[in-house]
């Protein structure tokens, strides 16, 4: 999901914000997120997860074209642990759903003329 289907989505929901307010919420509440990572803060959102860093030490690495030694330094990367309710909902069984066949028309299907060489095949 993109930033502006977040915003229509929401949109769907409350009719009665306008989009521009919607689009300007969005984008404090994801540019507030930014700012307290940056911070090294973590993130909690109840029910949905955690966003934290985690820092990568500095490594000596080798360039898999030359094989020479190359310094890789140290680094934060932004971690995601999904909360117990997200992953309730990810893991619940999905809505079982019909085979094609099941949808197509009946009729549709046994209406086409059968031939004699059709019926040798099935045979």
């Amino acid at each position: 999901m993109t930033r502006s289907e977040l915003i229509e989505r929401i949109a769907e929901r409350a009719p009665h914000v306008p989009r521009r307010e919607l689009e300007a919420i969005v984008h404090a509440v994801f540019d507030g997120m930014a700012e307290a990572l940056v911070a090294g803060k973590r993130i909690e959102l109840r029910g949905f997860g955690v966003f934290s860093l985690r820092t990568r030490r500095a490594r000596t690495g080798r360039n898999p074209k030359t094989g020479q030694p190359v310094s890789v330094p140290e680094r934060r990367t932004l971690t995601f642990s999904a909360g117990k309710e997200l992953r309730a909902r990810l893991n619940a069984p999905a809505p079982r759903q019909e085979p094609v066949g099941a949808v197509l028309p009946t009729v549709a299907l046994a209406s086409a003329p059968r031939t004699e060489t059709s019926t040798s095949l099935v045979s």
